[in-house]
């Protein structure tokens, strides 16, 4: 199953949680036509989902999908108050869909990430949230592993690779385990494999990094081809970016790899 908000939502890396390092890097440095029409797109799917909300607050679907329009537009936010100010509602929203249908993948997903979100504006203090996004992240797996393009597997491994090992929950371990799942599961997906890429440079496995990087390059197209629409603008940006840092990194020779498709 996956959910039709993209946006590059694994670029949050727990670095990025702990106020280490910027949560997500765009490619565009300055303000860009591109950028204005994603972040409007962003806006206008928050108003809509928060209109829904409001008007059903009975309604555990309404919650937890006004709880996902909160961390992407927290997701795209200049400064920790502006980032709290989206992942607190976002936060009280999946509370309040999982307590209506405890059994919600999204719900629980998305409160991990609006956790994940709150996170990045505390610093060191973030440490104390870990624990909750591992457990949110744990269950919406157990419900539907396949969700947001095995997003909860995508996130463990995530989590698990960038925290600390000593103070916190992190594993080499548990980091290859989830990231390699959330490759099987949803292939096509580039974040998937992008992840997986990473670690592989992080640990000094250049040769699965390479591996994977050419399994990636035959993806690619497809997943132009098929992820398309100003939707996905934020997402490409970041992937692309991040996948001419790898080559660098690895000495691997640029592919083509098609141009990029927009939807009518």
């Amino acid at each position: 199953m996956s959910l039709a908000t993209p946006i590059s939502r694994a670029a949050i890396c727990l670095a990025g949680w702990l106020g280490l390092l910027p949560g997500l890097d765009r490619a565009w440095a300055e303000p860009s036509a591109v950028a204005g029409e994603f972040a409007a797109h962003l806006k206008q799917n928050f108003q809509e989902a928060q209109a829904r909300h409001q008007s059903a607050p009975a309604d555990a679907d309404a919650a937890w999908k006004f709880g996902r329009a909160c961390f992407d537009l927290a997701d795209i936010a200049t400064n920790k108050t502006q980032r709290a100010a989206f992942a607190e509602p976002g936060i009280a929203a999946c509370q309040q869909a999982i307590s209506r249908q405890s059994n919600s993948a999204p719900a629980h997903y998305y409160l991990g990430m609006n956790l994940g979100q709150l996170a990045q504006t505390k610093g060191l203090s973030a440490l104390r949230l870990v624990s909750r996004m591992e457990r949110e992240f744990a269950r919406a797996r157990d419900l539907d592993e396949g969700l947001d393009w095995a997003g909860p597997d995508r996130n463990l491994g995530l989590l698990y690779r960038d925290a600390p090992a000593l103070a916190s929950v992190g594993s080499r371990r548990k980091a290859r385990k989830h990231l390699e799942q959330a490759v099987k599961l949803a292939p096509q997906y580039p974040e998937n494999r992008l992840n997986l890429i990473e670690a592989y440079v992080k640990w000094g496995e250049l040769q699965n990094a390479r591996r994977e990087l050419a399994a990636l390059d035959q993806a690619w197209p497809g997943a132009r081809t098929n992820l398309v629409g100003v939707a996905w603008t934020g997402s490409w940006a970041d992937w692309e970016s991040r996948l001419n840092k790898l080559r660098k990194k690895i000495g691997a020779s640029p592919k083509p790899l098609g141009a990029p498709h927009q939807k009518n």
